[in-house]
Order: C-alpha cells, then structure tokens, then sequence
C-alpha cells in the first residue's frame, strides 16, 4: 500500500541502520527520519506557553546536521518524509527506544484518515543535561491501523488545520 498509494515520500523498503539511528520499513511500522531544520525553544523572553498565544519569538532557528536541545527543555523538527494517510487507515506515532532511553523523548499526535503533510515533531529533552539530535536519521516509528471499512468524516473532510503542512508547524487555534 505504500508504494502503490504514494503513502509515504521518500520511502525506504528496508530497515537502514547501519552507524546510524535506524529508519525505513519495520516489521508493523515505518521509522521515520527528522529534517535538519529545527526551532529550538528558548524563554530568553521569560514567555508564558500558551497554546492558544504562541509567541514564536519563544523559539531559536537552527539548521545544521545535529541539534542541541538544552536541559529540561525541548525543539521542534519535522519529518524527511512526507504522508498521505488513505481515507481507512489511522497511524499512532511513537518514540524510538534509542532516543527514549537517553531521556529523550518524541512525541507526536496520531495522523488522522485523509491527513498529509510533513510530521511536525515535539522532541523534549528530560534531562539536567544536553541532548542531541541527529538529522536524516531516525526519530520515531509510525504504526499504522488499516480499518475495513473508511471513517464517515476525515481530516480532509474537516478541513484539518494543519493539514498540507510542509515544514514545522507551530500550534495554532
């Protein structure tokens, strides 16, 4: 289904993993690779988060090949590939185990039936020190639940607001 529907752009057929964070086709899943670009949260501003009033001046710039994420704190990257979810097919995205055993953690809200886009990613840091991300290697594993029958109402129905988001995406009401 991946290839004939175009699911997923780029894909890889296989597991790489070979010196780096593994990513591609897994057993049930895909791993997903994160993008060189990266908004870095800062609180230089001393902001209040507020989901509703993001201040993206809250947020560092950062393109390069690995990213820093200080202590306690967290940045926004976005996927490599890009995703069509057909009209009966849900996914769950998790973290992968490399990453979360460092106090890393991913987190990412599931891809509706009909979404498409680049992931956004939250990648939190939940350590007193450090962490670093690797660009165009592996960040989280998406897992994909195919009904037998298509949802009656889609994203693409609702009119999604992030759907079609073609680079890191900050929240929006």
């Amino acid at each position: 289904m991946a290839l004939t529907k175009a699911l997923i752009t780029p894909f890889e057929e296989r597991q790489v993993g070979q010196g780096t964070i593994s990513y591609g086709l897994s057993s049930y899943g895909y791993d997903i690779r994160i993008a060189d670009e990266f908004k870095i949260f800062t609180n230089v501003n001393s902001a209040i988060v507020d989901p509703k009033h993001f201040d993206p001046a809250s947020f560092v710039d950062f393109k390069g090949d690995v990213c820093v994420i200080p202590p306690n704190s967290f940045a926004l990257g976005r996927s490599i590939e890009y995703f069509r979810i057909p009209r009966n097919v849900m996914t769950i995205c998790v973290g992968k185990s490399t990453y979360a055993r460092c106090g890393i953690i991913t987190n990412v809200t599931p891809f509706e039936p009909e979404w498409e886009g680049f992931v956004t990613l939250e990648v939190s840091n939940t350590t007193p020190l450090p962490a670093k991300i690797y660009a165009n290697e592996g960040i989280a594993q998406v897992l994909f639940f195919e009904s037998d029958e298509a949802c009656q109402v889609s994203y693409a129905d609702r009119q999604g607001k992030y759907q079609g988001q073609q680079g890191i995406v900050l929240p929006t009401v």
